[in-house]
């Protein structure tokens, strides 16, 4: 594990008191939070913050923090902060435990790691003469699982069921993979590119560790009617070119239910009808958007062939592309 320095990423000295702690913690989660902030990585830092401030606020954690560095709650692949052999050095001792040739070097290990075992929270290792396992508590890793929804699903919320395939460790210390079932809630206004957090669903610790948290990484289903940009939902809504040209009612679906919906007179193809608060629930609610489509019916019958020349009659004056005849007349316009 590589060094993090806790002090660093809250912006604190090493003497900091812990009201300072507790401040700097305030100050820098409202800054990082992932939901407001504009920062740069602001979730990764979000989630560092967290981790130095659980260690800091902590007097029992931060003097083992002090001692050890980040490898204070962990047993394997131990490397130390750059300043600690000059912390752990006697004065005008050897250059540490680790150090080669030094005088009286087993017994000065021995009792090395009996102190960084017990520092650790695992078991001290055996008297002389006796043989004992070594063990120490570390907590399980998170797991990260995408999962997919309807948009529907965070309009309304709902309860849905995970199947996952994971090592279990038997009776007899072997090892197999056994398939569980998990199921879980999922809130309104939940978005794309959010997680939910299953707590203590992750990988299983070691000793006394308790087992890590299961992430729900959440993607939307392509939807055959509606899209959804972050908390703002779209339907593209198909009109006549009357219903677009003179103004209608039309009936339309959304995820809440069906809505009479007003069409301007005059509505262009493209023009976007907003309904305000109807997108995605939450604490700020999203808007709803109806795309308008205008739907050209086919010229298959004579009846309809005879409908648009009359329609070509009646607009003769309408030229749709003048703007273009425009632009191509401007000067230093190229042909």
């Amino acid at each position: 594990m590589e060094f993090k320095d806790y002090y660093k990423v809250m912006g604190l000295e090493r003497s900091a008191t812990p009201d300072e702690i507790k401040q700097a913690h305030r100050r820098l989660a409202r800054k990082l939070h992932p939901d407001v902030s504009k920062e740069p990585h602001a979730e990764a830092r979000f989630k560092e913050l967290a981790e130095a401030y659980d260690v800091l606020k902590d007097a029992e954690k931060r003097a083992s923090y002090d001692q050890l560095g980040s490898n204070w709650n962990a047993g394997q692949d131990f490397r130390p902060p750059p300043d600690w052999q000059s912390r752990q050095r006697p004065a005008g001792g050897n250059a540490g435990p680790f150090s080669a040739g030094q005088s009286g070097s087993k017994a000065d290990q021995s009792e090395f790691f009996d102190s960084l075992f017990r520092n650790m929270g695992g078991a001290s290792r055996s008297p002389p003469g006796q043989s004992r396992r070594e063990t120490f508590d570390m907590q399980g890793q998170d797991q990260h699982a995408k999962i997919q929804i309807n948009i529907e699903d965070s309009y309304l919320g709902a309860t849905r069921t995970i199947e996952l395939r994971t090592p279990v460790e038997t009776a007899d210390g072997h090892v197999q993979m056994q398939n569980r079932s998990i199921e879980f809630v999922i809130p309104k206004g939940i978005r794309a590119g959010q997680h939910i957090r299953l707590a203590a669903q992750g990988s299983p610790g070691m000793g006394s560790g308790g087992a890590g948290d299961l992430y729900l990484d959440v993607e939307f289903l392509p939807h055959p009617r509606y899209r959804a940009d972050k908390h703002d939902v779209y339907m593209d809504l198909p009109l006549t070119p009357w219903e677009a040209a003179l103004g209608a009612e039309v009936e339309a679906p959304t995820p809440t239910g069906q809505l009479e919906v007003k069409v301007p007179a005059g509505s262009a193809n493209g023009r976007k009808l907003r309904l305000k608060g109807r997108g995605l629930p939450g604490k700020t609610p999203g808007d709803f958007y109806f795309v308008l489509q205008v739907a050209l019916p086919a010229a298959d019958t004579a009846a309809a062939k005879q409908a648009y020349t009359d329609l070509a009659a009646a607009f003769a004056g309408f030229d749709p592309r003048a703007a273009l005849k425009q632009a191509g007349q401007e000067p230093g316009a190229r042909p």
